[in-house]
């Protein structure tokens, strides 16, 4: 059987062989009259050490001496870094060889993903051809998938309408985009993005999404979960399927169902403002939901997934509320939350259920209805839901542009 050159496997310096080498360097050149000597000085029996020389000549940090300057055969140690480059040259070398074999044989295979890549537009343009109805299209790799994407967003006339769960985006992603999207929204393509509520807390983010509305963009955020979806023009929307691939729907009824879809989550949500008092709502907005989860009995794990906070983040609110509502554990919160009629505050589309609100509450500021308990923190609420929540900010925003 042939030995690989690149397989790793050689000798091991074990106890033995390293007492011997460091013996032979203190009393210079071993030789087969000097073993029992050896094996008496470094503790081994004369088997052993005669198996540890065989181990350091095959590592080659024992080495024949001079036989001319030696009456018997004899052996000298090696400096390491010496027995380590004779011992692996040639690995290092067939490896060299591998590697530029591996490196030619990448060019080829990406050579020929750019050729098969170059061919996905000439098919989807022939596909809405023969089905000038609508199409729904699979494609898988990601490469692709991202070539399209930049391109539809890129050649938009009207609209692009953004989707995107969870908090913190990748930095890397935001700065590849915002010059597209500031050269889109120059162009007079109006664009509506919808986030979570935890993109507030994330700085870049937060940064990105600033210089997006100050170009023009509108920005609103939901605590629950929102499905990722991009729409372009109302005529193509992309959605994620398997790891880095996309589903392109061109089918109109589809299409209407994710428009809707979208629109519904956009009258709901929060407009993305700045300053303190916006975080303030948002993070009391957090809170009521995982009152509402925690009472439903999820788990945080469950809960900081579908609200797009940190495990870390969940678990503190979640032990601030036990200690709000003074309760000894996640199920006693419920029933505390359950009695006091905090978890009916939120229906599933966002309105006010009605309760039993604490006496002397005020109605709602912007609908009249009856007001949901004093928040956490003690402050009176003015709202009785986020979407008179989000009205009142959107009236207070047409009558005093200046406001924010």
């Amino acid at each position: 059987m042939v030995k690989d050159p690149l397989d790793p496997a050689g000798p091991t310096i074990d106890e033995a062989a390293l007492a011997l080498y460091q013996w032979t360097l203190v009393n210079g050149p071993l030789t087969e009259r000097l073993l029992p000597r050896a094996a008496s000085e470094t503790g081994l029996t004369e088997a052993a050490c005669l198996a540890a020389l065989q181990t350091l000549t095959a590592a080659r940090l024992l080495k024949p001496a001079d036989a001319a300057a030696a009456a018997e055969t004899a052996w000298q140690a090696e400096n390491p870094q010496a027995a380590s480059a004779q011992l692996l040259s040639d690995q290092e070398a067939a490896l060299r060889v591998r590697e530029e074999e591996l490196r030619s044989k990448r060019e080829q295979l990406q050579s020929l993903r750019d050729e098969f890549a170059a061919l996905v537009p000439v098919y989807l343009q022939g596909r809405q051809h023969a089905h000038p109805h609508g199409t729904i299209d699979l494609v898988t790799d990601k490469f692709a998938v991202r070539a399209m994407l930049v391109d539809a967003v890129g050649a938009s006339r009207t609209e692009v309408l953004v989707s995107k769960p969870g908090g913190a985006f990748p930095p890397g992603a935001m700065r590849e985009a915002l010059p597209r999207d500031l050269e889109l929204l120059r162009s007079g393509v109006r664009m509506r993005n919808l986030y979570q509520h935890t993109t507030r807390f994330d700085p870049a983010t937060r940064a990105n999404a600033e210089q997006l509305i100050a170009a023009g963009a509108e920005i609103r955020t939901l605590t629950d979960t929102l499905p990722q979806m991009i729409i372009v023009d109302r005529e193509l929307a992309f959605l994620p399927a398997g790891p880095g691939g996309a589903l392109l729907i061109r089918e109109p009824s589809l299409l209407a169902f994710l428009i809707k879809t979208f629109e519904r989550d956009w009258e709901t949500a929060f407009p993305f403002s700045i300053g303190p008092r916006a975080a303030r709502e948002i993070s009391e907005d957090l809170k009521q939901n995982i009152v509402v989860l925690l009472a439903n009995g999820l788990k945080d794990e469950a809960i900081a997934r579908r609200l797009g906070v940190s495990l870390r983040t969940c678990r503190r609110h979640v032990s601030e509320l036990l200690e709000t509502l003074g309760a000894q554990s996640r199920f006693q919160a419920g029933a505390i939350a359950e009695r006091l009629n905090l978890t009916s505050v939120l229906s599933a589309d966002g309105d006010q259920q009605l309760g039993s609100p604490l006496e002397g509450s005020a109605g709602c500021a912007q609908c009249g209805r009856a007001l949901p308990p004093s928040s956490s923190t003690g402050r009176p609420r003015r709202y009785c839901s986020p979407r008179c929540r989000s009205r009142a900010h959107r009236a207070q925003q047409r009558d005093n542009p200046a406001a924010e």
